[in-house]
């Protein structure tokens, strides 16, 4: 059993999203404990495979929300069993495709908000520390080869704010085909629908472009850098804790 504790440590740790499962109720294996990871590996049991599969589902979901709930399940004709699942998802994320002027305010806020800030252009001229001294990382490089070598999971935001399909369109291909929490992406409707348009030519699916948010960010009037800013980091808070914006705001489908 320790081992188990030492695993969710180093987890911890390492910042890595992990889902601990107890048995608190149940005709046996009162105690018994089940370790569940992003990549939907496991450490320990439940006393059954079949427990084990069931409780893998929900714990995997627990990584991500960081719920702490008791779960119910059944196995035949048994007395079922109460299993307490905690979830410890990392650390929020966001990477800023196009280190432009709305930018500089989102780093800003983003980490105010205790997101990790990573902002990737293959501009040098403008991916600089003096525009960006609180961001984690900044990278000089084609955004899609960069995030086609980083670890995106559902714990990720990516805003897109480079305005050029030659940078945005690649990048959408990409994060689109990963598991993250958040995509938002810079334009018009005009030029949400263009995009996609072409995207979709290039083999994207409906629902993968579904997931963009586009325009990006919440409807507050905003006009200044600083309020598109706050704009996009409040879809992006929004979305992480499930209030789908659409749900709030249907300005986008006008």
């Amino acid at each position: 059993m320790s081992g188990l504790y030492t695993e969710l440590k180093e987890m911890l740790h390492a910042e890595k999203g992990v889902a601990l499962a107890t048995v608190v109720r149940g005709p046996d294996q009162i105690g018994a404990k089940l370790l569940v990871f992003p990549d939907g590996s496991t450490h320990g049991t439940l006393g059954s495979a079949a427990l084990n599969e069931q409780v893998a589902t929900d714990a995997d979901r627990a990584i991500w929300t960081g719920d702490a709930s008791i779960h119910t399940y059944s196995l035949g004709a048994a007395q079922p069993y109460e299993i307490f699942i905690e979830g410890f998802p990392p650390p929020p994320s966001l990477i800023i495709v196009g280190a432009g002027h709305i930018a500089i305010p989102l780093t800003t806020f983003a980490k105010t908000l205790n997101y990790r800030v990573v902002v990737v252009d293959a501009r040098a001229a403008f991916a600089t520390r003096e525009r960006f001294p609180h961001a984690d990382e900044l990278i000089v490089e084609w955004p899609d080869e960069v995030l086609e070598k980083m670890d995106l999971n559902p714990s990720t935001s990516i805003a897109v704010l480079t305005h050029d399909p030659k940078f945005d369109e690649p990048t959408l291909k990409v994060v689109l085909s990963r598991r993250v929490g958040y995509v938002g992406a810079i334009g018009s409707r005009k030029t949400g629908a263009e995009r996609a348009e072409r995207l979709k030519q290039q083999g994207l699916s409906d629902e993968q472009l579904s997931r963009i948010h586009g325009p990006i960010g919440l409807n507050i009037g905003a006009t200044s850098p600083e309020e598109m800013a706050l704009a996009i980091m409040a879809e992006i808070v929004a979305t992480r804790h499930g209030k789908d914006s659409s749900a709030v705001l249907d300005w986008k489908k006008k």
